[in-house]
């Protein structure tokens, strides 16, 4: 990997959770459970590391025992112009089910269209693209 690439303790969800995700954005999903890693910090069946590669990579786990899971308090994962504007209306509304939206992917005042979604999994989404020309 030669990126900045976002890693999630989820609360005992990852396995839901990077699978919602992978349904989503699609590229390939591996899960290594706690017991395949040989940690004793967790159920044997909880996601030890999991990891999903493609158009958008993104890592987690579930949170080991003492271990706090994330907040995005704060913090927002953008998408702006990483796929063409059906492409990224799609995941909007994808990412919504279940989920709050906050700003729907709408043209703004500026000339953008952009969307933010807090997704049924507690991640916080900015979504858009420019006009095209």
């Amino acid at each position: 990997m030669t990126a900045l690439m976002v890693y999630v303790s989820f609360p005992g969800t990852a396995r839901e959770a990077l699978g919602f995700y992978s349904d989503i954005f699609g590229g390939k999903l591996a899960l290594y459970t706690y017991k395949e890693f040989s940690r004793e910090d967790g159920p044997p069946e909880a996601v030890a590391h999991g990891q999903l590669s493609g158009v958008v990579a993104l890592a987690g786990s579930d949170a080991a025992e003492g271990e706090v899971s994330f907040k995005t308090e704060g913090m927002k994962l953008s998408l702006l112009g990483t796929a063409d504007p059906a492409t990224l209306h799609e995941w909007f509304n994808k990412l919504a089910v279940g989920g709050t939206v906050l700003g729907p992917l709408e043209p703004k005042p500026w000339g953008a269209s952009d969307g933010e979604v807090i997704d049924r999994h507690g991640l916080h989404w900015l979504i858009g693209y420019e006009p095209e020309a």
